[in-house]
C-alpha cells in the first residue's frame, strides 16, 4: 500500500489567503476607515456607510467603522449628522472595495456656511420684520410670526398688521394669516409660535384685541384665525411680547410686560376653553422684577420660569421661579457693570440637573451683553462677556438652544466682522466661537432675533429684522440657514 504523502502550504500562504496576515495586502472581508479633521472641542460627526452601521467620531484622527465590508462589494460613506453649525462634507466616499482595505475617506469638518432661505417683502401682500424665532415641524417646515407688513394696512398703520407664515425647506414661503388690528383682531405679533399635536398654531400679539392691549391667538394649519383671549390693561395684563408654553391639559401660558396689580407685568394662564387667570403680578422695586419680556418654561412639577427685564436688588433684572400654587421667588437679580449682564429680555433654558441658562442685553465687560448660567442652587456664573465688533457678537437679542454635548448657541442682534450680528456657539467648558456675521444689504440679513431652532442633521435655522432684498425699505428681513 502507497503512502498518501500531504503537502501543507506554508501558513504565511494560509494567512495571506484569509487577509490575517502581517503586512498583507488583500483581504476577504475588508473596513472601511479613514480620518476626520476640523472637530473642535465638544464638536463631533456620525458617518454612516451604505446608510447603516453608524459610527460617532468625537475627535479628530483614523476612524475605522466596525462591521467588515466584502472584497468586491459596494461602500458608501455619508454624514448622518453632526454638532450645529459646523459642515463635514466627505471626499472618498464611495466605490468599490477591492482586494485591500480602504483606508483614504476624509471627512474634513469646517465652520458652517449661511444661506438666505427666504428674504421677506413687506407690502400688502407679504410680511416684513420678523422680531422673533422660528418653530421647525417634521417635515423641515418652518413657521414663525413678523410684527408688520400684510394687506391690513388701513388698521396696522403703513406696514400692516402682521402676519403668520410658513417657509419650506426649499424655500418657498405661504403667509397663513394676515392680522386685522383692533378691535376684533390682534395686531403687531412680537414673538415666535407654538404648535400642538393637531399642527394648530398658538402666540400672542403685542397691541390689537378688544382693548387694544394684544391678545392670545390660534391658528389652525388651514389657516383660519380665533382670537382665544383679549388681555384688557390693569389689573390684566397687557402688552404680551412674549410667546407660550403647553402643559398636558392644553392650558397655555406666557408673560406680559405691564399690567397686573402695579403695572409691573403679569404672568397669565390661559384654559383649553379661553378662560385667563394672573397668576402673578410682579411687584418692581428692588424686592421683585419687573417688566417680564420673555416668555417661559416649565419643570416636571410644573414651576415656572423666566426673567423680567428691570427690578431686583439693583433694578438690573431678575431670574425668577413661580409654583404652581403662585408663590414667586427671585432666584437671581443681576448687578449690571463689567463683572455682571443686566437687563435679561430673552427667555430660559434648563438642564437634566436644573441649571438655567440665558443672556443678557446689556452689561459685560463692555456693556454689550452676557450669556449666564445659574445652578439649581441659585449661584449666578457669567459664562462669555461680549466684546462687540469686529471679532465678537454684541447685544444677544435671543434665547439659547443646546445640543447633546452641551454646547449654547444663540444670536447677537449687532456686532461681528459687519456690525450686523452673529451667530455664536460657547462650548461646555465656556469657549466661545463666531459661526457666521451677517453682512446686511440685498444678499444676507442683519440684526437676528429670537431663538435659532435645528434640524435632525444639524442644520441651524432663525431670522432677522433687517436685510434682505426689500432694499427700498432698508430690508423687510430674512429667514436664514447654516448648513
Amino acid at each position: 500500500m502507497r503512502s498518501r504523502i500531504v503537502v501543507w502550504p506554508s501558513l504565511v500562504a494560509m494567512l495571506a489567503l484569509t487577509g490575517c496576515g502581517s503586512g498583507s495586502s488583500t483581504c476577504t472581508t475588508c473596513t472601511v476607515s479613514g480620518r476626520v479633521s476640523g472637530l473642535s472641542a465638544n464638536e463631533s460627526v456620525t458617518l454612516l456607510n451604505n446608510g447603516g452601521n453608524a459610527l460617532v467620531v468625537s475627535g479628530n484622527g483614523g476612524f475605522t467603522f466596525p462591521s467588515s465590508q466584502a472584497n468586491g462589494g459596494a461602500y458608501d460613506v455619508t454624514v448622518k449628522s453632526h454638532t450645529p453649525g459646523i459642515t463635514c462634507p466627505v471626499s472618498n466616499a464611495s466605490g468599490t472595495v477591492g482586494s485591500s482595505n480602504v483606508t483614504n475617506v476624509a471627512v474634513s469638518c469646517a465652520s458652517g456656511t449661511e444661506s438666505v432661505l427666504y428674504s421677506f417683502a413687506g407690502g400688502p401682500t407679504d410680511g416684513m420684520r420678523p422680531a422673533a424665532g422660528l418653530i421647525i415641524d417634521s417635515a423641515g417646515n418652518l413657521y414663525g410670526t413678523t410684527s408688520a407688513g400684510g394687506p391690513n394696512a388701513s388698521t396696522g398703520g403703513p406696514n400692516g398688521a402682521g402676519t403668520v407664515f410658513t417657509v419650506s425647506a426649499s424655500g418657498a414661503e405661504r403667509v397663513l394669516y394676515s392680522f386685522a388690528g383692533s378691535p376684533t383682531d390682534g395686531q403687531r405679533p412680537e414673538a415666535g409660535l407654538l404648535m400642538d399635536s393637531s399642527g394648530n398654531l398658538y402666540g400672542t400679539t403685542e397691541t390689537g384685541g378688544a382693548s387694544g392691549d394684544g391678545t392670545v391667538f390660534k391658528v389652525t394649519p388651514t389657516g383660519t384665525e380665533s382670537v382665544l383671549y383679549s388681555f384688557g390693561a390693569v389689573p390684566d395684563g397687557s402688552a404680551p411680547f412674549a410667546g407660550l408654553i403647553m402643559d398636558g391639559a392644553g392650558n397655555l401660558y406666557g408673560t406680559t410686560f405691564v399690567g397686573g396689580a402695579t403695572n409691573n407685568g403679569t404672568v397669565f394662564k390661559i384654559s383649553p376653553t379661553g378662560t385667563e387667570t394672573v397668576l402673578y403680578s410682579f411687584k418692581g422695586g428692588t424686592s421683585d422684577g419687573s417688566g417680564p419680556r420673555a416668555g417661559l418654561i416649565m419643570d416636571s412639577a410644573g414651576n415656572l420660569y423666566g426673567t423680567t427685564e428691570f427690578g431686583g436688588m439693583n433694578n438690573e433684572g431678575t431670574v425668577f421661579k413661580l409654583t404652581p400654587t403662585g408663590v414667586e421667588t427671585v432666584l437671581y437679580s443681576f448687578k449690571g457693570g463689567a463683572s455682571d449682564g443686566a437687563s435679561p429680555f430673552t427667555g430660559l433654558i434648563m438642564d437634566s440637573n436644573g441649571d438655567l441658562y440665558g443672556t443678557t442685553f446689556a452689561g459685560g465687560v463692555i456693556n454689550a451683553g452676557t450669556v449666564f448660567e445659574i445652578s439649581a442652587s441659585g449661584t449666578e456664573t457669567v459664562l462669555h462677556s461680549f466684546t462687540g465688533r469686529p471679532t465678537d457678537g454684541a447685544d444677544p437679542s435671543g434665547g439659547l438652544i443646546a445640543d447633546s454635548a452641551g454646547n449654547l448657541y444663540g444670536v447677537t442682534g449687532s456686532g461681528g466682522a459687519y456690525n450686523d450680528g452673529t451667530v455664536f456657539k460657547i462650548s461646555a467648558t465656556g469657549t466661545e466661537t463666531v459661526l457666521y456675521s451677517f453682512k446686511g444689504g440685498a444678499t444676507d440679513g442683519s440684526g437676528p432675533v429670537g431663538r435659532l431652532v435645528i434640524d435632525g442633521a444639524g442644520n441651524l435655522y432663525g431670522m432677522t429684522v433687517f436685510g434682505g432684498n426689500c432694499v427700498s425699505l432698508g430690508g423687510c428681513g430674512a429667514v436664514f440657514k447654516i448648513n
